[in-house]
């Protein structure tokens, strides 16, 4: 049985693809709409993928600074999705944002909240083009447009790319109300009258699975928009279905994020999903009240069903930003208190399988600096994990780099020679993810970050040196240090305070401020710690001449001691690297 899910899974694409071939040869009018929609979701993909290219960092230097209060948040959210144009994109970029740090849970929420307001721009353009205006004559200079200038440098080509995507959309529009036009009265979910409370959850779910499925409540909307003006669907249904597209999105949006961030990043994901959870629900307790209020707008106003669809996206979005923006700070609180932070397991167990990244996932790579800084902080985690492999290869407690208090422990048997097994088990494989990773990004046409690129790149090169330079110390250490007795014992255990007396300065400049007086004095320690391998081997060459340690005693100590000087060396450039990023 498992032999033949392979075949299977790729079968299956294959019968979806000729489905829908012969869908298209059975009815014209159904492959003139999903022609339309394929025009509507392209141009949205080329419109992110412009902006994207243009705004360079722009987007995320904006939200660190536009999140410091919940207003700003707001307002932030309705303005970036307005220009983005996808709710699902930003709620997405939010996520990434603050799985790096660089913006709060707080802010996130209020972010959030405005993303879905601003979600509710697209819906009223749409709707103000109407059903009378055909947008096929703007979009086609625009498209011709869009691809000349796409032959000139980087920057044009970006905007170039978001003219396509714009004319692409006047153009799926256009295609979609052609094709529900020719339905004609093929297609009639008006005459699905169930009524009552059974009708507004049909069609609740319909749009909520139209938008699991196009990923997209703006492709829905215009499908909804289109088929409201021929007549396809009532005035209740296609509000039911803009309830529903509303929850698609967020769903489809909190299983990206619950998969592919960290802690915070689900609890934002959660917090998306809850939200409008609660805004559907409420949208379908207070239904009558909500459609009056609409209706009688509509009436007043002169207003189409297509703006008053528009208006009551618009309204229950608002009512959900209404009941959750007072208690945003209880909700991060609790938050926290459902989703904890893992606890964090011990790097080196004895039965541990490889170490996973904690920062890297695909969410990242949308915007640069967002990716740059999770490659940061991931290059970091590398650096604690192999801080202490480095630790367990001199037999030292890892927990010794926390611990200012006492002396370093004597070394007590037995000693199992293992760091290459760590090697292959911990600090491979997330050095290979890192690798990975950056493969990935778009640098480009970003000169400043292909400079940091290239830098993070010899970081983590640095650190995996280090870790093969400590592989050839465990050798020798744990055959000389067995024997406390022999004078070559009392070398070794003084290699070994040297070694980790690097690796604690090391650790302790790691937590401070670069170019700080406190991270100017743990860097001269360890040049001094370096500098004092020299007399060490002075030392040594004494006590051959005295007869206390044979030849191949010494031949051992001075490489081991070599090596302890390039792990020094090489923590001291690690350093300095780190600062420039």
């Amino acid at each position: 049985m498992f032999t033949q899910s392979k075949p299977i899974k790729q079968l299956l694409p294959m019968l979806v693809l000729l489905a829908l071939a012969f869908s298209f040869w059975q009815s014209h009018a159904w492959l003139q709409l999903c022609y339309g929609l394929a025009l509507f979701l392209f141009g949205m993909q080329c419109i992110e993928e412009g902006l994207h290219n243009a705004a360079g960092g722009t987007l995320e230097r904006m939200m660190s600074r536009c999140t410091a209060t919940p207003v700003k948040g707001l307002l932030f959210g309705i303005g970036a999705t307005f220009v983005l144009q996808s709710s699902t994109l930003m709620s997405l970029l939010t996520i990434a944002f603050l799985s790096t740090g660089m913006i709060t849970l707080a802010g996130g929420l209020a972010v959030i909240f405005g993303t879905n307001l601003g979600a509710t721009s697209g819906i009223w353009f749409l709707a103000l083009a109407g059903q009378s205006v055909s947008l096929s004559p703007a979009a086609v200079p625009m498209f011709v447009l869009g691809i000349v200038i796409g032959f000139f440098n980087p920057t044009a080509k970006a905007i170039g790319r978001v003219l396509i995507g714009i004319a692409l959309i006047f153009m799926g529009i256009d295609a979609i109300k052609n094709g529900f036009q020719a339905f004609g009265g093929q297609v009639d979910f008006a005459s699905l009258k169930m009524g009552g409370v059974g009708e507004i959850l049909l069609f609740s779910l319909i749009g909520f699975v139209l938008t699991c499925v196009l990923q997209s409540s703006h492709a829905t909307l215009i499908l909804t928009l289109a088929a409201l003006a021929n007549g396809q669907i009532s005035m209740a249904q296609g509000f039911a279905i803009a309830i529903g597209s509303n929850l698609g999105s967020s769903a489809t949006t909190a299983l990206v994020g619950m998969l592919g961030s960290e802690r915070n990043g689900q609890r934002l994901a959660l917090a998306h999903l809850l939200f409008n959870s609660v805004t559907t629900l409420l949208s379908l307790i207070l239904w009558v009240p909500l459609t009056h209020l609409v209706a009688k707008m509509g009436l007043w106003l002169q207003w189409s069903p297509l703006l008053q669809l528009a208006l009551f996206h618009t309204l229950f979005n608002a009512l959900g930003v209404a009941i959750f923006w007072q208690p945003q700070t209880w909700l991060a609180e609790k938050l926290s208190i459902w989703l904890p932070e893992k606890k964090s397991a011990k790097l080196l167990p004895n039965d541990s399988n490889a170490v996973k990244s904690l920062y890297l996932n695909k969410n990242m790579l949308a915007l640069g600096d967002t990716a740059m800084r999770a490659v940061s902080q991931e290059i970091q985690h590398l650096s604690q994990v192999s801080l202490e492999v480095i630790c367990h290869a001199i037999f030292v407690p890892s927990q010794q780099l926390h611990d200012h208090s006492g002396s370093l422990p004597e070394p007590t048997p037995p000693f199992e020679s293992n760091v290459q097994t760590f090697y292959e088990w911990q600090i491979k494989p997330l050095y290979s993810e890192i690798l990975d990773f950056t493969s990935k990004m778009d640098v480009q046409n970003q000169s400043e970050q292909a400079e940091k690129l290239t830098n993070a790149h010899m970081i983590a090169f640095q650190i995996v040196e280090i870790v093969k330079e400590s592989k050839h110390l465990q050798k020798n250490m744990q055959h000389y240090l067995s024997d406390c007795h022999t004078s070559i014992c009392q070398d070794y255990r003084h290699l070994r305070e040297q070694v980790f007396a690097m690796l604690r300065h090391f650790h302790c400049a790691s937590q401070v401020a670069a170019d700080s007086s406190e991270w100017q004095q743990h860097i001269q320690q360890i040049h001094d710690d370096t500098e004092n391998l020299e007399s060490h081997r002075q030392r040594a060459l004494v006590k051959l001449r005295k007869n206390e340690l044979d030849s191949w005693q010494i031949s051992s100590l001075m490489n081991d001691i070599n090596y302890a000087r390039r792990i020094g060396l090489g923590l001291v450039e690690i350093l300095h690297m780190s600062k420039q990023n």
